[in-house]
């Protein structure tokens, strides 16, 4: 009997904490979103079913910044997928100081996303930044560019920011799913008169894959979450804004927690629906 109960009281502490800092807030938040709910109007609180869904779906500027959501998520996931895979190739080259490129590899990663965004907005400032300057020195434009003042240029900007600090993980992953490759594979090829772009396709890529898989599903989850990057950049403007900054500020700057819950539901949606395919990433396994 103390066999069967002991796993259960080892997990308790962590199922309490499980329950009082995720189970709880994502079912409060789904009530909250059910309900009409404006710190403006703090005695006309009341039930109102799925019509903040309804309002937010109907919303310009909900499609606004998903538009912008999914204009990030795509440069994001192509530049960290393809930066990712060449930096882990890069990094599984046996040198002297290896251990030494792998820790400035990791750098970006282990900044926080803020700083990482003020880095970026010397080098972007829209007057004469290191970008600017680099470019008019070239020769490549005669006046600064507006980076920060376009929509398109700014989501430009924080994806690059964001494939920077996203980058590390990507590498590190594809660079466990290399190092776990066997030798004796390579050695085979070899032997049988392959050359180093035909051992990458039939060999390395495919056996990568599960590991790519892993880096590529944590990126969209990254991608669709960014705030940091884009708050240092332009901070709180309808102009670079995703849907976790319209979030943001339909409950923060427009007191409508009622409204800003549902955004917050959708995002979470969307986050778990590519947690999902996270999960299947780690439980496949790799055949050799």
């Amino acid at each position: 009997m103390k066999k069967k109960i002991l796993p259960y009281l080892l997990l308790t502490p962590m199922i309490l904490i499980m329950g009082v800092l995720v189970f709880y807030p994502i079912a409060a938040t789904f009530s909250y979103s059910l309900k009409y709910w404006k710190l403006t109007a703090p005695n006309d609180i009341h039930f109102i079913g799925f019509d903040n869904y309804i309002n937010i779906l109907k919303s310009e500027s909900f499609w606004y910044s998903l538009q912008n959501t999914v204009f990030l998520l795509v440069l994001i996931l192509f530049g960290t997928t393809i930066l990712g895979v060449l930096l882990s190739l890069f990094l599984n080259i046996e040198v002297k100081f290896s251990g030494v490129l792998l820790a400035v590899a990791v750098l970006p990663w282990a900044l926080p996303p803020y700083v990482n965004g003020i880095l970026w907005r010397f080098i972007f400032y829209p007057g004469y930044g290191l970008m600017n300057k680099l470019l008019i020195g070239m020769g490549m434009v005669d006046q600064p560019v507006e980076w920060l003042n376009s929509r398109w240029t700014l989501l430009f900007v924080v994806s690059i920011v964001v494939i920077w600090r996203s980058i590390p993980f990507m590498a590190l992953v594809c660079l466990a799913g290399r190092q776990s490759i066997p030798h004796e594979l390579y050695e085979a090829a070899k032997i049988d008169g392959a050359n180093v772009p035909n051992i990458f396709r039939r060999i390395t890529f495919p056996l990568m894959l599960p590991f790519i898989g892993i880096g590529v599903t944590s990126t969209s989850v990254t991608a669709i979450n960014v705030f940091d990057e884009i708050v240092a950049l332009s901070g709180y403007s309808d102009l670079g804004k995703n849907i976790l900054v319209e979030s943001y500020l339909t409950t923060f700057s427009f007191l409508d927690f009622g409204k800003g819950s549902a955004v917050t539901y959708l995002v979470m949606f969307l986050a778990a629906i590519l947690g999902i395919f996270y999960l299947r990433s780690l439980n496949k396994e790799v055949e050799y």
